[in-house]
């Protein structure tokens, strides 16, 4: 676009636009938009609110659709045309917002602007995003508006940003500041006063142990840093060397010396390659071409729910959303609805209804946005004949050729395709009649050529199992036959959905596509009772396990547990942020977010055997040791709204594994200071199975009273840790990033053995 356009966008936006604010059908509020000068934050009040008003920061801004494309403006699409409506979708789990401006103009100018300025602030550097959040600070603080900060104001910003200093060392940074020495900081002496309240000794004491001369990091210098600190490998050293003085070391002068400055270091400390996370892992490293079985997918439960499972919303946007965090594997659970077109909602409850049509479109345009992988669609489907041969319409005109409709190369295969030969396409999990062979070799006829009988199990009876009450109603569950149209049963190609009999059963039985579902309590009981088989039947076949039917709140069970027998598919509800959605979040963080991951070598062998109880006993058992020195702490944000109250920060570690594994340690808390505490303490962990460790890194608000209030966490997997002097950049309760709160540790991963 013409950048002189976009200068016009922005000159209309920061005029300000009264458009519609949309929630529903009935309720349609007219609303003043404008962006502010900072070209960051959009503030927006209503008529009648007197001098109320909201903002949100453009930073919160995921992206922006045109035209009705979410359920509320799709409800008004008769009111108002496409091209005047637009919808902001946030980052985590905040809803969208929905506009609708007086003309396609305004629209446009609104759409375009805000796509720039999104655009923008994906490609800042690092000190650009850093001077951006300190200006932020200076306008938030500047009460009077007059582009100035006397003391007083300082003393009301200091505690904004978490920090409680004496008053006395704050007035000695005030002064050395006040350049020109008029009893206020402009612009840029805030910037000066800033960058001296946020010296980071800690970092200073790294940079002076490895330099030479205390000034400067030569060559030789960062080399034997980067060698002995960062265990970088040996023979990539003096490249790398290279390349990060050209990378991160603003100076000049510097750089012509071939070294490194205090504040080239700390920019290199900062970047991506300074974080805990390597940076080859987070990009597509590990081998997609194996069974589609020999991998953990990332899965959610009952997505259709944006809240709970009793009373809460039902949407589209809880596809779009899954799918969008790398999720490839979605649920439906489908019921006949009005005017023969099949409805989705938790039956037998009151939440709300959505079309089936509707979610199989949205699978068609958000399935293989961020990950090109297969999505699996689980079907619980409770239609009749009739309106199941309405689901199988629409999933073949919709999706067209990314259903998968046969087998990839026509013939009986013996165990599951890849994920690399299954690219861009969509597989049905749900009943079948008969099995592959059958449909291969041309149809086995029923007496009723279109139809077959299934036995139906459903999630609604296995509800009744976690409440012991019901047994009668159980066995009645479990009896009953269910009608099942052709058309749909030939949907379903390497996923059919079989009851599970036993693990001995499916090892002389089943046959590799068949899957089974339990419930997280069955699979605990087989975990108990025979951990080694689970792993075992894992290695063949596909199984998915679900959260308790009890779990009405949409709260998760630990998904740990379950990747430690193998087991593939296990479904959370990704609407509800925690430690269990942490855990996924983070296990699936590494290679390319794709929402596959590689289960290690001993889970996918037959031949080999691994109980998760007792790690020991396996073959090539290597047990290390973690050793954690949790240094300081940057910029952590406020929990508590209030202007006078400060964190008093404390770091835990823990570890997530085999049982063996699990494991928590926590640093003392530090008085009053989210803004730089420094701790010095250090944390050691045994992990027995290191394959399978998750390390999850959590700030909270210690508080003698009450509750500790969160501050932010970072899970990722052992595997993937730097090791040496790395930042962890936290994320939210949503897993959303909180920039530039950070953890500064040093890392050492040795060998027990």
């Amino acid at each position: 676009t013409d950048p002189r356009s976009v200068r016009v966008d922005k000159t209309s936006m920061i005029v300000g636009t009264v458009m519609r604010k949309i929630k529903s059908r009935t309720w349609k509020k007219q609303r003043y938009f404008k962006l502010q000068e900072d070209c960051m934050t959009i503030w927006y009040k209503s008529k009648k609110a007197g001098n109320a008003h909201s903002t949100f920061s453009v930073n919160d801004v995921e992206t922006v659709r045109e035209g009705h494309q979410s359920e509320v403006l799709l409800s008004i699409a008769d009111e108002f045309p496409p091209d005047r409506c637009f919808t902001l979708v946030f980052r985590g789990r905040r809803g969208n917002l929905d506009l609708v401006a007086d003309s396609a103009d305004e629209a446009q100018s609104w759409i375009k602007g805000m796509k720039k300025l999104i655009e923008n602030l994906e490609n800042m550097g690092e000190s650009e995003k850093l001077d951006q959040w300190i200006c932020e600070w200076f306008k938030k603080a500047d009460k009077n508006n007059d582009g100035r900060m006397n003391f007083p104001e300082i003393r009301v910003l200091l505690k904004m940003m978490n920090v409680d200093m004496n008053e006395h060392h704050a007035h000695r940074l005030f002064m050395t500041a006040d350049k020109s020495q008029t009893g206020t900081l402009e612009d840029d002496e805030f910037v000066l006063f800033y960058k001296m309240l946020t010296q980071r000794e800690d970092v200073l004491r790294v940079f002076q142990d490895y330099s030479g001369d205390g000034q400067k990091l030569s060559l030789r210098d960062l080399e034997e840093f980067l060698r002995d600190e960062q265990l970088e490998e040996v023979d990539r050293v003096q490249q790398l060397a290279m390349e990060l003085i050209e990378r991160y070391e603003p100076s000049d002068t510097a750089k012509m010396l071939k070294a490194m400055s205090i504040d080239g270091f700390l920019m290199y400390l900062a970047s991506a390659e300074g974080s805990i996370f390597h940076p080859r892992q987070q990009s597509l490293y590990q081998d997609m071409t194996q069974p589609l079985n020999h991998y953990f997918i990332s899965s959610s439960h009952n997505t259709y729910l944006m809240e709970d499972q009793l009373r809460g919303h039902s949407s589209v946007e809880g596809y779009i959303r899954a799918l969008k965090r790398g999720c490839r594997c979605v649920e439906v659970d489908c019921w006949d609805g009005p005017n023969g077109e099949p409805i989705v909602y938790h039956g037998h409850t009151f939440t709300s209804k959505i079309l089936f049509k509707d979610v199989v479109i949205a699978l068609r345009n958000y399935a293989f946005k961020v990950s090109e992988y297969p999505v699996i669609l689980s079907t619980e489907n409770h239609c009749g004949v009739e309106q199941q041969r309405v689901m199988a319409q629409h999933l073949n005109t919709i999706l067209g050729d990314k259903l998968l409709k046969s087998t990839l190369d026509g013939k009986i295969p013996v165990s599951f395709p890849s994920p690399e030969e299954l690219k861009g396409k969509i597989l049905l999990k749900g009943k079948k009649i008969g099995g592959l062979e059958e449909s291969l070799n041309g149809p086995v006829e029923p007496e009723d050529s279109l139809t077959g009988e299934v036995s139906d199990e459903d999630e609604a009876a296995d509800i009744d199992e976690d409440s012991l009450h019901s047994n009668s109603l159980r066995r009645m569950a479990k009896k009953s036959k269910q009608r099942l149209s052709k058309e749909l049963s030939d949907c379903v190609v390497y996923c059919k959905s079989v009851h599970f009999s036993s693990f001995k059963h499916s090892r002389i039985h089943s046959k590799f596509y068949e899957i089974s579902s339990f419930t997280e309590s069955k699979a605990r009981k087989h975990l108990r009772e025979a951990g080694a088989e689970f792993v075992h039947h894992n290695a063949r076949q596909l199984t998915r396990v679900y959260p308790s039917g009890l779990r009405t709140d949409s709260s998760n069970f630990n998904p740990q547990e379950m990747w430690n027998t193998g087991t593939q598919i296990v479904a959370l509800n990704f609407q509800t942020a925690g430690v269990e959605m942490d855990l996924n979040d983070g296990l699936f963080s590494q290679n390319g977010r794709c929402g596959y991951v590689l289960k290690p070598d001993f889970m996918r062998m037959s031949e080999r055997s691994f109980d998760p109880e007792v790690p020991i006993n396996r073959e090539g058992y290597r047990p290390l040791s973690l050793c954690i020195q949790v240094i300081s702490g940057q910029q952590l944000p406020k929990v508590n709204i209030k202007e006078s109250s400060v964190v008093d920060p404390f770091v835990r570690v823990e570890i997530h594994g085999v049982p063996l594994d699990q494991a928590k340690q926590e640093t003392r808390y530090i008085d009053n200071n989210g803004f730089n505490p420094v701790w010095y303490d250090t944390l050691r962990f045994t992990i027995h199975a290191p394959e399978l460790a998750l390390v999850r890194f959590v700030v909270e608000d210690y508080d003698k009273a009450s509750r500790n209030d969160f501050v932010g966490q970072y899970t990722l997997p052992f595997s993937c840790i730097q090791q040496g002097y790395r930042h962890i950049h936290l994320l939210s309760k949503d897993g959303t990033s909180i920039p530039p709160a950070s953890l500064f540790v040093h890392v050492r991963i040795t060998n027990l053995v």
